[in-house]
């Protein structure tokens, strides 16, 4: 058991996931011998290899297309784009081919590649380093997309999503990276895939989060607990495939739900959400779902881009707003 960063349980579970099983393969960017910008893959080249931690042209297409290319032929490719801002050139790849793989070959080939990309605002970076576009790759078919919160389902999330026989998009909230340190046991233990879990156990209300914006959250929780209001904290951690059961079993009980990320409002996972819960919910809710997002625009430079993220008074003001419905 060691006290780890979420950085650190990243690394970690490479590390377990290439000791156990010699398929196991990292490509990217600056990912041996300097071992990445956050340094996730750091010391990994050393242990395992030039063959197994590959340094890559700065080329992101080429580096979803290796990945491709490795995982239909039995490899388990771990793929590093270095912030999701410079993604986008690799989608063709990631969209029309690892998707698509076992649809097109009816079966008889898959594509177990994993894209891990850092994400997210809050560490004023500029602009492409600061991106939150996960329901770009939520709406594709064929794709699960996944986003831990903290160290233990970092290190618990990344082995399953390696262990999956099919593409997974590991986005990782750079802003959490550092931010807190859990004890983590390094016992190769995965965590269940498209599952949410319930942080903290609440009567009144449902608070809805995922990656960075659960850490406010849970503040906002204390804060509300102190005026007399019990919310429940969900953190969905799959958005793709999304366990809705669990978050419409919460919503039966509280009646009210605030659904927080920190992507632009429109034709985000929180409006998916939103929605199933007035398809499948409606008669348990007490007030209109709501939700606290990142605005529509692009996210500002590091000067104001604390006016773009969301904070804990955001959060508690609209609960508050919601809880007067009765």
């Amino acid at each position: 058991m060691a006290e780890v960063a979420l950085i650190e349980a990243i690394t970690m579970a490479l590390s377990r996931a290439m000791k156990d099983d010699e398929r196991v393969v990292l490509l990217g960017e600056d990912i041996g011998a300097n071992g990445g910008v956050f340094r996730a893959t750091a010391g990994l080249q050393e242990k395992f290899g030039e063959q197994r931690v590959m340094d890559t042209p700065l080329a992101e297409t080429l580096i979803a297309g290796m990945s491709v290319g490795m995982a239909a032929e039995g490899l388990r490719p771990v793929c590093e784009m270095q912030f999701m801002g410079f993604i986008y050139s690799a989608v063709d790849q990631i969209i029309n081919h690892a998707a698509r793989l076992r649809n097109r070959t009816r079966g008889r080939l898959t594509c177990p590649m994993v894209i891990r990309a850092p994400y997210g605002g809050g560490i004023h970076a500029p602009e492409h380093h600061s991106e939150s576009t996960e329901a770009i790759f939520a709406h594709m078919p064929g794709l699960r997309v996944v986003i831990p919160s903290s160290p233990s389902r970092a290190y618990g999330l990344l082995l399953a999503a390696i262990n999956d026989p099919d593409p997974v998009m590991f986005l990782e909230p750079k802003r959490v990276y550092r931010l807190i340190k859990q004890d983590v046991e390094d016992n190769g233990e995965a965590l269940p895939l498209d599952t949410c879990f319930v942080l903290r156990e609440g009567t009144d209300i449902t608070l809805v989060s995922w990656g960075a914006s659960v850490h406010e959250t849970l503040k906002a929780a204390d804060e509300l607990e102190q005026s007399g209001v019990s919310a429940e904290v969900i953190d969905v951690a799959t958005i793709k495939p999304l366990d809705m059961q669990t978050i419409l079993q919460s919503v039966e009980k509280t009646g009210r739900c605030v659904i927080i990320h920190e992507a632009a409002k429109t034709g985000g996972v929180g409006a998916e959400i939103a929605a199933q819960l007035a398809e499948k919910g409606l008669m348990f809710l007490l007030a209109p779902v709501q939700r606290v997002t990142g605005y529509d625009t692009i996210m500002p430079l590091y000067r104001n881009e604390m006016h773009y993220m969301i904070d804990t008074k955001r959060i508690v003001d609209t609960v508050k707003q919601t809880m007067e419905f009765v």
